[in-house]
């Protein structure tokens, strides 16, 4: 079955104009195109445009992307070129993912001294927190401030 860039870009929740982009930048070389040059996608392309959406969700640039499709068309030859970027990519994620976990816990530890500060009515109550009071698993949070801002 093949689809529209229309239709392929509902199913992927994407606008037309990001999937020209992609093929402007030779990253569907395997999406064919009818006598009269309109993009013809088929349901292993969608396998492959859902891959791209991921890659470029995990910060890859689109030249990588490029990169990593142009070794996939070379064939096996490239396999440990492809193995060695996704394990890059992979600890770049893994690295957002602590950075993100570590601005999760300060947010948690904001809503937490906001709701104190409400339910005292008045935002003056750090004065008063001792480390004891605030819950254990946001107790690191204020500790790291501390030491932020007295270099």
């Amino acid at each position: 079955m093949y689809y529209t860039i229309g239709e392929i870009a509902k199913k992927l929740n994407i606008s037309p104009h990001t999937l020209r982009f992609y093929s402007k930048e030779g990253l569907l070389p395997f999406v064919e195109r009818s006598k009269s040059g309109i993009r013809m996608f088929k349901d292993e392309d969608f396998e492959w445009l859902t891959l791209i959406e991921c890659l470029k969700r995990t910060g890859m640039s689109i030249k990588d992307i490029k990169t990593y499709i142009d070794w996939t068309i070379e064939g096996d030859s490239t396999i440990e070129k492809r193995l060695d970027m996704f394990k890059k990519q992979k600890e770049a994620v893994e690295n957002q993912i602590k950075q993100l976990q570590e601005t999760l816990k300060l947010l948690e530890y904001k809503c937490w001294y906001y709701e104190e500060a409400k339910n005292a009515g008045t935002c003056n109550i750090h004065k008063k927190i001792t480390p004891e009071d605030i819950p254990e698993n946001i107790r690191t949070v204020k500790q790291n401030l501390k030491k932020v801002n007295s270099i």
